[in-house]
């Protein structure tokens, strides 16, 4: 089931997330919903505060954006892929600037600067531990969703002078005045 998406302004998206202690039907389907609405919305990653729920949760889909001739996209885990718990355990020094953006921030775009490589450890939706050393886009996603976990937004990792530029824009979706091309949480003035 598609799932709305909570937007910006909404407290959930600030909210820490709990740490996921048991495998449950619940907690499948949530994992598929959350899947299935990643897709709707033509995302490549969706955390649980996204669609309202405080459990401890991303998932990731690059496998549009894989490349048979690209061997950094043909290394990838098997897409989708499901966060459970996911710890940060090492990131590189070397940081790349790149232009992101976030379901839960329609139509708004961002360079941020992130750190290359990332190593996660993390449960797959069997509740079995797994590390994955992570690289270029698929680690950027996956700090970008990490990031919602704790909530954090990636538009807090802008410089103070772009969210002033972007105030009007942002308080214009806090206030529900936002659209998206997705079933969206709030009604659409």
């Amino acid at each position: 089931m598609i799932l709305p998406v909570h937007t910006y302004g909404d407290p959930i998206l600030r909210e820490e997330t709990v740490v996921v202690t048991k495998n449950s039907p619940e907690l499948q389907r949530l994992i598929d919903d959350m899947i299935e609405t990643m897709h709707g919305a033509a995302g490549i990653g969706l955390a649980a505060p996204q669609v309202g729920r405080t459990e401890r949760v991303f998932v990731v889909d690059l496998s549009l954006l894989m490349d048979e001739e690209d061997p950094e996209t043909l290394s990838w885990p098997e897409q989708p892929m499901v966060l459970i718990n996911p710890e940060i355990i090492a990131e590189s020094q070397d940081e790349v600037e790149f232009e992101e953006g976030c379901l839960s921030i329609p139509d708004l775009r961002e360079y941020v600067a992130r750190p290359e490589a990332v190593r996660v450890k993390y449960l797959d939706r069997n509740l079995e531990p797994q590390e994955l050393e992570a690289t270029d886009m698929l680690s950027r996603v996956i700090q970008h969703e990490y990031d919602h976990l704790d909530g954090v937004l990636f538009i807090d990792r802008i410089s103070a002078f772009r969210r002033r530029l972007l105030r009007r824009r942002l308080k214009d979706m806090a206030d529900g005045i936002v659209e998206a091309e997705y079933p969206l949480a709030i009604d659409v003035a």
